[in-house]
């Protein structure tokens, strides 16, 4: 029983982790350049070195990708709101 949910739990892990992968590559090509202004000039390296971020944070940044989010979102935290 415990054998089987550890083989689902790494299933499902390798699933998203490939997953991913195959979304970072994408989004390091097109995608970043689209929802970051900063990104569009941005060289090889810096393609290379958001990979490991994008492949872990891959369903953030599909919805910011695919809602055409510019900007990020502002931080909401107690300081923020007293100053307004």
């Amino acid at each position: 029983m415990a054998e089987s949910i550890a083989r689902g739990v790494l299933w499902l892990t390798a699933g998203y982790a490939g997953i991913g992968l195959v979304f970072a590559l994408t989004f390091a090509a097109l995608g970043a350049a689209r929802i970051d202004p900063n990104a569009r000039a941005a060289s090889f390296g810096f393609r290379v070195v958001i990979l490991p971020g994008a492949t872990a944070l891959w369903p953030l940044l599909l919805r910011r990708w695919l809602r055409g989010d510019v900007e990020p979102p502002l931080e909401r935290n107690a300081h923020r709101d007293a100053a307004r």
